[in-house]
This record gives structure tokens, sequence and C-alpha cells, in this order.
């Protein structure tokens, strides 16, 4: 119940804080000025967005099949939210302690497309259904790639135990897996962006693609119903910064071994390490343009797959030549 509590609050502030990031952002990337007006520096501006998306009227089609309309949000956003059960925030404090905490993972966040899915064919909207299956396509080819390039660290590491993987790191930056064991770079890199694809994030995300199809799959969806998908996606977001720095960079474990060590301290490190992704993907999207539907099936299904394929073949001799 703690766990619960924890991740709740901390995802709901993080997503405050991150939309006022990601406008201030975009706004020093595209030379604009971004939200400020409302609190210094326009600090106040989610907080009055999420104010008056609270006091909007829930508006549902006259034609929507009622009850997939309505549970869909949730299903997404519990989808995404169940994957934080395993993951360890420092040393003491690690969720469940299940052995098979990246399995788990996986495993959860990858029903979020039911939800998705069933948002756009219970909207009966064309456009919303077109985005749901966009979006299904979308997730679907790239947790191919994902799953494999995480397969990578599992070999390396002979673990699925989050936790025990980050203890393993433990020792300073020459011990994180991404520094100790180089094979794990281009790994990384495909983990990478196929988690901008699972979030939906530019140039990934043709499942909204404005432009197109008004606003994909929650094209009906309006209020705290949208918020529910919103809030998934920026959920989403740090989840797999957060499971990229465990992987990667030694999740809790401080990059000078003897230094910063400790209950906030392995919190602080962790949070840092994720930060710093998520500002990448910031970066990422208000800087690439959006790809076309052939561009995106033919980055997953022709380079990143088997390119991951290739490389879980020389994790596996880079740990057999480890072990002899």
């Amino acid at each position: 119940m703690i766990s619960f509590v924890f991740y709740l609050g901390f995802l709901l502030i993080f997503v405050i804080f991150a939309v006022y990031a990601e406008r201030k952002t975009a706004a020093f990337i595209q030379n604009r000025l971004g939200p400020m007006e409302v609190g210094p520096k326009g600090i106040l501006q989610t907080v009055a967005d999420l104010l008056k998306m609270l006091q909007k009227e829930d508006i549902r089609a006259s034609a929507v099949d009622i009850i997939p309309y309505l549970i869909a949000p949730l299903i997404v956003f519990i989808a995404v939210f169940g994957g934080y059960a395993v993951l360890p925030v420092n040393a003491d404090f690690s969720g469940s302690t299940i052995t098979s905490g990246v399995f788990f993972l996986l495993a959860i966040v990858s029903l979020d497309v039911l939800g998705i899915l069933m948002a756009g064919w219970a909207s009966n909207n064309k456009y919303s259904l077109y985005g749901a299956m966009r979006s299904v396509a979308q997730i679907i080819s790239y947790e191919v790639p994902l799953g494999l390039s995480v397969l990578c660290v599992v070999i390396i590491s002979g673990s699925l135990d989050l936790q025990q993987m980050s203890q393993m790191q433990g020792g300073g930056i020459l011990s994180w897996f991404i520094i100790s064991h180089p094979v794990l770079i281009i790994p990384f890199i495909i983990f990478f962006i196929s988690g901008l694809a699972e979030a939906n994030r530019t140039p990934f995300d043709l499942p909204e693609s404005e432009s197109e199809l008004i606003g994909g799959y929650h094209t009906e969806y309006s209020g705290f119903r949208w918020g529910i998908f919103m809030l998934a996606e920026y959920g989403m977001m740090l989840l797999l910064s957060i499971l990229g720095s465990i992987l990667f960079f030694g999740g809790w474990n401080s990059p000078v071994s003897g230094f910063g060590e400790g209950v906030i301290w392995g919190t602080f490190w962790l949070l840092f390490k994720s930060m710093i992704l998520i500002f990448i993907q910031m970066w990422v999207r208000w800087t690439l343009p959006r790809l076309r539907v052939d561009q995106l099936m033919s980055l997953s299904w022709k380079y990143l797959t088997p390119i991951a394929i290739v490389m879980l073949f020389v994790c596996a001799l880079w740990k057999l030549w480890l072990i002899s």
C-alpha cells in the first residue's frame, strides 16, 4: 500500500512538472516564449490547465459504445501504472520483490494496447479507429526490439530481478552495465528508440497525428478521461526512463564509489539519471519530424529487430567469453 501511494503521488507530481518542462524545452529549442504569464516564469500554467481540465464537462458522442468507452482510459492507465510495482527506487525500497520483475513489467505494460484499441473502437469514429489501429500496430511492432534489447541485459546479468541488477552495478560508473559491458551500447540505443515508440512520442506519434487524425484514438474523449490518457503517456515515459536507468546506467548506484550512497542518495541518483533520459526524449520530440507509417514499420522490422537479434547472439558470446 505504501508503494502504491508513493508511486501514484510521485507520478502525479512528475506529470505536472514534466508538462511545464516540456513546454519550456520546446520554447527554447524553437525560439519561442512558452508559458510565462501564470505564476513566476509561467510555473503555475500547468496547474491552471489541470484545474481547467478537471472542470470541463464530460462530453460523449451519442453513438459511442458506452461501457468499453468508459473503461478504456482506466485499462491504459492501470497497465502502465502496474509496471511501477517492480521498480527498485533504492537499496531498501523496491516495491514488489519478485525475482522475475523484468518479465512482469514487460508483460503488464503491453496490456495497454487493449485499452487503446477499445477506446478507438468504442468511439464509433473512423478517425479514432484509424488512430487505434496505428497505435496497436506500432506498439506490438516495437515491443519486439524492446524486449530483445532488455533480453540482452538479462543475458549479461543472468537475472530477471531489477533489484539484483542494480546491486550488481555497485562500485562506481565503471561497474554500470553500459560501461563494463560495451556490447550493450547498441541494445541501449534500440531500447531508447523503441521506448519512444512505446510511449507514442515524436517522431513516433502516429497514433495521434493531429494534422491527419484530429486526435487519434482519444478524439472523442474530453476533460478528465482525456487527461487519463495523457497521464498514462507521461507515466510510460517515466517508466521506460527509470527502467533504462536500471538496466544500463547503474540504477540507484552512485557514479562515484563511496560517495553519495544511502537510501536518499540512491533515490536521487535513480531519478537524476531518469530525468536526463526524459530530457533527451523531449529534445528529440521538438527536433525531429514525424515518420510516415511505412517508415515507422520499416524501421522496426527491417532494422531494429534484426540488429537486436544479432546483438542477442553477440551478448551471449560475450557472456560465454567472460565465463571462460
